[in-house]
């Protein structure tokens, strides 16, 4: 079999791509085994069948491989293609956003990085910019999408519908751990389609239900 080619980092030594696809296996399968807080560069090494070395060349710490390689896999998942439809938009996004939650690295990933985020004020700072931003910024699109279509409102309050996005489907499969068969998937994508497009309760109509 024919070996990957070699690519140069600006400025920096020949990066073999196969070894970087191994460390980061690597890396995954270490974070879930052992968390943040116990993970070491030599063990990921180790596991990769590199040197630490071939880390160091590529990242400069742990901190840096863990957070561009989840970064990664996290945007990665939140590319929403346009269907045609505010509901065809939400429900891949939501369908590849539950795949996510539910694989058996990242379902063991993720809520580890969310406590050292409480732990750790500059791990949480990034995460929230570099996965988190990013993640909002793509499904941002499905929103106005739909508002170019004319299937929502103009002033539809974007960062609630987000919300509404994420929140339900990372309670149930994130932290309930429950997955998502494809019945529920279209039904939570009704529930999500309907709580975006509704139109809000003015005060007087708040008043009057009081």
């Amino acid at each position: 079999m024919a070996s990957s080619p070699a690519r140069r980092a600006p400025g920096g030594p020949v990066l073999q791509d196969t070894v970087t696809e191994a460390i980061g296996t690597a890396l995954f399968e270490e974070l879930a085994a052992v968390g943040y807080g116990r993970l070491t560069v030599e063990a990921v090494a180790k596991r990769a069948g590199a040197g630490k070395a071939a880390v160091y060349r590529r990242w400069p710490s742990k901190q840096a491989m863990v957070i561009d390689l989840v970064t990664r896999v996290a945007t990665t998942t939140a590319d929403a293609p346009d269907t045609g439809t505010l509901r065809g938009d939400v429900l891949e996004f939501l369908s590849a956003g539950a795949k996510a939650l539910a694989h058996p690295l990242m379902s063991r990933i993720v809520p580890d990085l969310l406590a050292e985020g409480s732990r750790n004020p500059e791990v949480a700072a990034i995460l929230l910019e570099q996965v988190g931003g990013t993640r909002r910024k793509k499904a941002a699109a499905i929103l106005y999408r739909a508002i170019e279509r004319g299937e929502i409102p103009a002033d539809t309050d974007i960062e609630l519908g987000l919300d509404f996005l994420a929140g339900p489907l990372y309670w149930r499969v994130g932290i309930l751990r429950d997955p998502m068969d494809t019945e529920r998937l279209q039904r939570l994508t009704d529930k999500v389609v309907a709580a975006i497009a509704a139109a809000p309760i003015s005060d007087g109509e708040v008043a009057s239900r009081a």
